[in-house]
C-alpha cells in the first residue's frame, strides 16, 4: 500500500503560522514542525519513490514556503525580544497606560 504525498497539512500549518507572526513571532511553532514534516516526506519519497504516490514537486513547493514563513517568523520573534529587552518595553507600556486614560476621558 502506497503512502500519500498530502500537502494540505503542511500548507495549512503554514499560513496558520504566518497569521500568528502578529503575536509576537510564535508561529514558528507552526511552520517549524510544518518544515519538518515536509523536509522528512520528502527525504523518504526520494529514497523511496516506489512506496509513495503523488507529486514530490508539490511537496518540495510545501517545505520551501514553510521554511520562508519559518524565517519570517524567528525573525519577528527576535525583533520582539531584542525590543523587550532593550528598554522598549517601558516605552510600550507608558502608551498603553496614556491610551487607556484616553479612553476612560472619552468614555
Amino acid at each position: 500500500m502506497k503512502k500519500e504525498l498530502n500537502t494540505t497539512f503542511i500548507y495549512i500549518l503554514s499560513i496558520t503560522g504566518l497569521l500568528c507572526c502578529c503575536f509576537g513571532g510564535l508561529g514558528f511553532l507552526l511552520s517549524g514542525p510544518a518544515y519538518l514534516v515536509a523536509h522528512n516526506k520528502v527525504k523518504d519519497a526520494t529514497q523511496n519513490p516506489d512506496n509513495y504516490e503523488g507529486n514530490i514537486n508539490a511537496m518540495n513547493t510545501a517545505k520551501t514556503i514553510a521554511l520562508v514563513i519559518l524565517i519570517i517568523n524567528l525573525l519577528c520573534f527576535i525583533y520582539i525580544i531584542y525590543v523587550l529587552f532593550s528598554g522598549g518595553y517601558d516605552i510600550f507600556i507608558e502608551e498603553f497606560n496614556a491610551a487607556m486614560e484616553e479612553a476612560k476621558r472619552n468614555a
